[in-house]
């Protein structure tokens, strides 16, 4: 079966063929994104939290259309192994080319800001260095100023600091590896700007700009701070917000300058199950001060654009959306696919049944009591509003404790799965629900499958809003819904995800092992 990653005709897509675009460019979730050109090139990054890998790297040639090309990260320091860490991790990355490498700085926020950079945004990537530990120091963006020196801009975790609201500059070795001083509040929006983050600095026509959202997540807005001085003191201005829209939310993005002037700027907007997608807005300069968006009310705010031209880069680029679908034909795993902690080479194999996905039935770790905690559930992102995801899974369990399945995942979730009975193999339908201090599970579906049954074709159909519900088919064409419809929420920090696991539920060693086969989302 043909189900290579970049569809002919994508579940969701952007550009329209005659010229124009449709927000959001990635309905996907690509939370606190941060853009950069280079030539020709727009590269991207974003969130990934506790997810390996992690930093996803987004190329495009024309802003609408994207290709994920690599991970920055391939492993988290610390305390991310055999423990699932939902919410921490990768926070808020900046992008940045200087002095001829691409440079990321994020922060983990209990661990402190961490630096990486490449000659290639496509790889290697080199090690994490800390360059700051530090707990609740979020959001970090450096910048690299004309006279040699350099800085670093950051927010506050209010969870880790008791601080919220405020930004700070540090100086920064110029290399990126250490910060030379405490630095010093540039802005407090505790006034006017709760809730500030996000920052990303800038300089143009002699003035230094801190682009930052502010108002909370679903319902805030873009605030611009400008000074003719990297200290400050700080101008404000609100410049993007919903307005009489229906995108909610528009804030924490990047912009960038194409060579003939225009301007653009990327932001998300927070869907719940589907996590913080992504918007382009059209962005142009009035008195030194940038103008996003339409203002079609005449507030002298600007609102998201649904529908535009798209950014003029001299010509036009082929339709491209990073992959979903898989058939498992190559011997590394898609970019799309992400492990809920530091992954294992020991949980899956490309190569034991070539043209397969094999997924190993691991034991949860031992603090973990339900699928919540566990590490080895190969996850991508929800693509669309509304799409089908369809798995061939055959399952080779070795004991009774082994399970295999397709779920939907977030602070609840479900899981469609194969599981032994004394009579051979059941399916079954569990719900499920975790948070940072507990999860539980129930069954509230169980059917036995025909005798010698080891193959299914489990299904998830997904409808506005995230409503979920799960089928089950033993020959691929006529397929048998089961269990309730489930509206999928969010989990921490990210939307609802689509995973593949099989996991083992008691100590013993190790054996059964699940092939899949392919899997399509349509």
């Amino acid at each position: 079966m043909n189900v290579s990653g970049n569809a002919a005709s994508p579940v969701w897509y952007a550009d329209l063929g005659n010229g124009e675009y449709r927000n959001p460019i990635l309905y996907a979730d690509y939370s606190d994104p941060d853009i950069i050109r280079v030539g020709e090139d727009y590269y991207m990054t974003a969130s990934s939290f506790n997810s390996s890998p992690g930093l996803p790297i987004l190329h495009s040639k024309d802003l609408v259309n994207w290709t994920l090309i690599a991970h920055a990260v391939d492993r988290l320091p610390g305390g991310y192994d055999d423990v699932v860490r939902h919410g921490d991790g990768v926070w808020a990355p900046s992008i940045r080319y200087h002095a001829g490498k691409f440079w990321i700085f994020f922060s983990a926020p209990d661990e402190g800001i961490y630096m990486t950079n490449a000659a290639d945004p496509a790889g290697p990537w080199s090690p994490l260095h800390l360059v700051k530990e530090v707990k609740g120091w979020i959001d970090p963006c450096p910048f690299w100023d004309e006279d040699g020196q350099a800085y670093l801009v950051h927010a506050f975790a209010k969870s880790r600091t008791g601080i919220k609201h405020k930004l700070k500059l540090c100086r920064m070795h110029p290399e990126g590896t250490s910060l030379l001083d405490d630095g010093e509040i540039v802005f407090d929006g505790t006034q006017d700007h709760p809730t500030m983050e996000g920052p990303k600095l800038y300089k143009r026509n002699g003035y230094y700009y801190i682009f930052a959202p502010a108002g909370g997540v679903p319902t805030g807005w873009q605030t611009i701070l400008r000074s003719k001085h990297i200290q400050g003191p700080y101008e404000d201005k609100i410049v993007l917000h919903q307005g009489d829209t229906e995108v909610n939310g528009p804030h924490q993005g990047g912009y960038v300058e194409l060579d003939n002037g225009e301007s653009w700027f990327v932001h998300f907007q927070d869907r719940e199950a589907y996590g913080r997608i992504l918007h382009l807005q059209p962005m142009r300069w009035e008195d030194d001060w940038p103008v996003m968006g339409i203002d079609t009310n005449g507030d002298g705010i600007g609102e998201p654009v649904l529908v535009h031209k798209k950014p003029n880069v001299g010509r036009e680029w082929p339709a491209a959306v990073p992959a979903t679908s898989d058939d498992f034909e190559t011997t590394v795993l898609g970019l799309q696919w992400q492990w809920q902690a530091n992954w294992r080479p020991e949980w899956y194999s490309l190569s034991a049944n070539p043209g397969h996905l094999r997924l190993f039935a691991r034991p949860l770790p031992p603090e973990a009591a339900t699928l919540y905690g566990a590490p080895n559930v190969l996850c991508q992102k929800f693509p669309a509003p509304a799409f089908s995801a369809t798995a061939k899974l055959t399952f080779k369990p070795q004991t009774s404790s082994e399970l295999a399945g397709l779920t939907v995942f977030g602070h609840e979730y479900r899981y469609l799965a194969l599981q032994p009975s004394d009579a051979g193999l059941r399916l079954t339908f569990v719900k499920g629900q975790g948070d940072k201090t507990s999860s539980s599970e129930e069954t509230a579906e169980s059917i036995a499958l025909p005798a010698g049954t080891d193959t299914a074709f489990l299904r998830v159909q997904v409808v506005l809003e995230a409503l979920c519900t799960f089928q089950y088919s033993l020959d691929g064409e006529t397929f048998e819904s089961i269990g309730e419809p489930f509206a999928a929420v969010p989990g921490g920090w990210v939307g609802a995800k689509l995973g593949l696991f099989c996991i083992r539920q008691a100590d013993g060693t190790d054996g059964g092992y699940a092939d899949i086969d392919w899997m399509v989302v349509e």
